[in-house]
């Protein structure tokens, strides 16, 4: 039996019912928002990139909602998603990472695609140009692949004798792995090294690639910019220093859970760009007519805790160099 005030209760939300549809808002426009990190990093890097709406003016909640996806380096699921977001006509797609925003270049042609790659987007057949991108994508070429030859020239000063290089990629990234493994190649080539490709897309891999890497006896890791193996710093930094394999890396992030050292831009500061670019579009801007930027900041993190682990002394003169050494 319902209780008299269990009936009143119900009676009055009955009542608000037309009230409130009466004063239903439009609703509002929904931006699509992918990242291959891991939901871990969802905190940090999703204020980033909310940062970056404010920017502009944009509000999450109020001028705009946001549906995030956090893949966590899994990308087979791509394609479904990015199908039921045009299917849903989501306002805006905003992606980080290669695999992501050519699933999204696949899937529309009509829907505004606001990306961060750090490839070549002309190269990637994203854009016609960096000035003029003519389609529905512009966005952020955060330039990681770019700066290969200036990590390699990191672990020469470090490693002056170092010649056999393991440069760590994950095969299903793929256009990423080719470009840091060709990259890796030239510039090694330049500097007397030998590159070693090892693949990892698992954590079994990586457990593997390691084992690889001990019995070529390696002099260095390199590992690859890649999302998966981001989420995976951790056990990378670990073994790595298991086996005094000093490592080289992509981001901050990898120096402060252990890698040695990195050298890449401000991943924070791209997510903000992204924001900002994402509120332009929201605001009327055509992606065809946005220049695509590039990345400006850019930082070198060394771990000099790491450093006395694996028993190098680094030199005086790299450690000045550095903008944070982290004890």
């Amino acid at each position: 039996m319902m209780r008299r005030r269990d009936f009143i209760t119900l009676l009055g939300g009955a009542a608000a019912w037309p009230i409130a549809a009466g004063a239903q808002q439009p609703a509002l426009p929904v931006v699509g928002f992918f990242s291959g990190r891991s939901p871990d990093d969802s905190a940090r890097y999703g204020a980033a990139f909310r940062k970056g709406l404010s920017t502009s003016g944009g509000i999450e909640g109020q001028g705009l909602m946001v549906e995030y996806h956090w893949l966590d380096g899994q990308y087979d699921q791509l394609p479904a998603l990015m199908a039921d977001l045009v299917r849903r006509r989501v306002t805006v797609i905003a992606g980080i990472g290669v695999p992501i925003v050519l699933a999204a270049k696949a899937a529309t042609a009509s829907v505004p695609i606001v990306f961060a790659v750090a490839d070549d987007p002309v190269g990637l057949g994203l854009v016609a140009s960096l000035a003029r991108p003519g389609a529905n994508a512009t966005g952020i070429n955060f330039l990681a692949l770019e700066v290969v030859a200036k990590r390699l020239n990191l672990l020469r000063e470090l490693l002056p004798k170092a010649t056999r290089i393991a440069v760590l990629v994950n095969p299903t990234n793929g256009t990423n792995a080719d470009s840091t493994l060709r990259d890796a190649s030239e510039a090694a080539r330049a500097l007397g090294m030998q590159i070693h490709a090892i693949k990892a897309s698992t954590v079994g891999e990586v457990d593997a690639a390691f084992a690889t890497m001990v019995r070529d006896q390696v002099d260095a890791l390199f590992v690859g910019a890649d999302a998966f193996l981001i989420s995976r710093r951790v056990q990378i930094a670990i073994t790595a220093a298991r086996h005094g394999i000093p490592t080289v890396a992509t981001e901050r992030d990898e120096v402060e859970v252990g890698a040695l050292m990195s050298y890449g831009t401000d991943i924070e500061d791209v997510y903000r760009q992204v924001g900002d670019y994402t509120v332009r579009v929201l605001k009327g801007g055509k992606p065809a007519e946005m220049p695509v930027q590039q990345a400006t900041k850019f930082e070198f993190m060394i771990n000099l805790t790491t450093a006395r682990v694996i028993g190098l002394d680094l030199p005086a003169a790299l450690l000045a160099r550095a903008d944070e050494v982290i004890e």
